[in-house]
């Protein structure tokens, strides 16, 4: 991939460094930024010292900083960190960070080298889609950023800025021999492909190798994969995902050549979500300085699943369950909620709802007035143990992971103060049918994760027909359509847009889709009300998919 008759001799070593940040903690990522380059420059001998540092997008605010922007002290901070790291970095570094002032800030990258700090970079493609707002924050560059470095012409781009082919172009024709991309690009199913294809596609239009550093860690609902690769002609090397890793290579003026990583294809579906799951969890617990978890445990596949991926993120020292039975509790449910908490080896509790629940019957009875049981009763049944969870975390400081899913959050298929209450919902953007899935594909790799053997979600937790057990002998399929129907027809209306009209003409029962769409039309004061949960949908509800509760559509 030649670019011009460029004659240095010397290579550029240059390391992207896949880190993790902390939104806010301008300070803490600017010392983890110092500690990263001392170590991986001062750690190394002269040969094989870096020449450059690469750090991800917005490295030193975190992202996304949402309205800490709109702050002067929080501008301040930037401005202190960046004179910090420029007395004392050890070599130069390429970092992302705002540049500028209110009313007047930009999205930019600085180049950190000789006791100075400079703008090198301003992102000129602004997202305002999905979970990015950033028109409500920064003004766009409007000229390519082509830097001489060491002799040689590198341009620069900041995430979206590569989505489109005319950055790229424009950077080939202002000289530059490569470019360095600075990414906080956020995880979806599939996404890792959609950003390789995409760069690639970047590569051959220009003629450039592009290399491409991406964020690692989570922030709130959003996740960052890592990922990090470097592309010249193909994809030369790769940095694992969901770690904080460094991917070194070098450069000659004419293409990439690796030095650290490895080129892997895409993970295992399920594999790569779980892994989403499992880092979201971590870091919300971990960054929001909470001791572990608590969770309620019901004998059900969603609490299950909800306790693997806690175990896994925390550790099960870090972990505790409540089963809280009533009269309606099975057996089964009790012995499965018994051997899943003995498999994960986690604290485990046993607390009766029963003598709480009949106790409000008695209390409430002359204010219902004798009026026939309904869904009044079920809900109170819930709310008890909502109260019970949530006391356990008032009084150990462990905070409640709510184990609902997508497919009940878009019907409603919950109750708000009881079921619904926690901190964090990590499976609140995966589909009850993929819960089932996760199951299976957890079982099957439980020496990876946990050192189990066997099945440590029983099977007959996978196996046995859903049900929330607040009324004799219910199943979930007495109000709802079978799940592997439902998720169909939530798919299609949630996230691709479809009409009643053109679900049914795909062959769905009409009378099903009706009260599907329906129910998610009237359940959306329910979602607002919800726990924030890990985004691993391109349309997860919560940031990205923004309706009224007071609306007259499809009711």
């Amino acid at each position: 991939m030649t670019t011009n008759n460029h004659t240095n001799t010397h290579s550029l070593r240059i390391v992207l460094c896949q880190v993790n940040s902390l939104v806010g903690d301008v300070k803490g990522n600017a010392d983890r930024v110092l500690e990263h380059a001392k170590q991986l420059y001062l750690g190394a001998d002269e040969e094989n010292q870096p020449d450059l540092l690469v750090f991800p997008e917005l490295i030193l605010t975190g992202y996304p900083p949402e309205d800490l922007l709109l702050r002067s002290q929080f501008l301040q901070l930037i401005e202190a960190a960046l004179a910090k790291l420029a007395e004392n970095l050890p070599c130069p570094v390429l970092l992302g960070a705002p540049a500028g002032r209110l009313g007047g800030l930009y999205n930019a990258a600085y180049l950190i080298q000789e006791g100075k700090a400079g703008v090198v970079c301003r992102k000129q493609n602004l997202p305002n889609y999905g979970v990015f707002d950033e028109k409500r924050y920064f003004v766009p560059g409007s000229t390519s950023s082509v830097i001489d470095f060491k002799g040689y012409q590198i341009g620069v781009a900041i995430c979206e800025d590569l989505w489109s082919e005319s950055v790229a172009g424009s950077l080939q024709q202002a000289g530059a021999q490569c470019i360095l991309s600075l990414n906080a690009s956020p995880y979806h199913q599939g996404k890792q492909q959609e950003r390789v294809n995409t760069i690639r596609q970047r590569s051959e239009e220009s003629g450039l190798p592009i290399a491409y550093v991406n964020l690692h860690g989570a922030q709130d609902e959003v996740v960052f994969d890592g990922g990090s690769f470097v592309v010249s002609d193909t994809v030369v090397s790769q940095a694992t995902r969901y770690q904080s890793v460094d991917l070194a290579f070098e450069f000659n003026g004419e293409s990439f050549n690796a030095v650290s990583g490895l080129v892997e294809g895409e993970l295992d579906k399920l594999e790569d979500l779980y892994s989403a799951l499992v880092l979201a969890t971590r870091d919300y617990v971990n960054k929001n300085n909470f001791k572990g978890v608590v969770l309620g445990l019901s004998g059900g596949v969603d609490s299950a699943l909800t306790l693997a991926v806690a175990v896994d993120a925390l550790g099960a020292e870090r972990v505790q369950c409540i089963m809280m039975p009533s009269r309606y509790t099975s057996d089964m449910s009790l012995n499965d909620a018994q051997l899943i908490a003995d498999n994960f080896k986690v604290k485990y509790h046993i607390t009766s709802i029963e003598s709480t629940f009949k106790a409000s019957l008695q209390e409430l009875s002359p204010l219902f007035g004798g009026a026939a049981v309904d869904t009044t009763e079920e809900n109170m049944q819930a709310r008890i143990r909502g109260m019970m969870v949530m006391a356990m975390s008032n009084k150990t400081g462990l905070m409640v992971l709510t184990t609902g899913n997508k497919s009940e959050y878009a019907v409603g298929y919950s109750t708000l103060y009881g079921d619904m209450v926690g901190g964090y919902a990590p499976l609140k953007d995966v589909s009850k049918t993929l819960v089932f899935e996760l199951c299976r594909w957890r079982n099957a790799v439980a020496n990876t994760w946990s050192g189990a053997n066997g099945e440590i979600i029983p099977q007959r937790i996978i196996d046995r027909p859903p049900s929330a057990e607040l009324a004799p002998d219910q199943k979930d399929e007495d109000s709802l359509p079978p799940y592997d129907i439902l998720d169909q027809i939530l798919e299609r209306y949630v996230e691709r847009l479809q009409s009643v009209e053109e679900i049914v003409a795909a062959g769905f029962d009409e009378g099903d889709v009706r009260d599907t769409v329906w129910r998610v039309n009237i359940n959306e004061y329910k979602r607002r009300q919800s726990a924030p949960g890990v985004k691993v949908t391109p349309y997860a509800f919560g940031r990205e998919r923004r309706y009224p509760i007071t609306s007259g559509f499809g009711k």
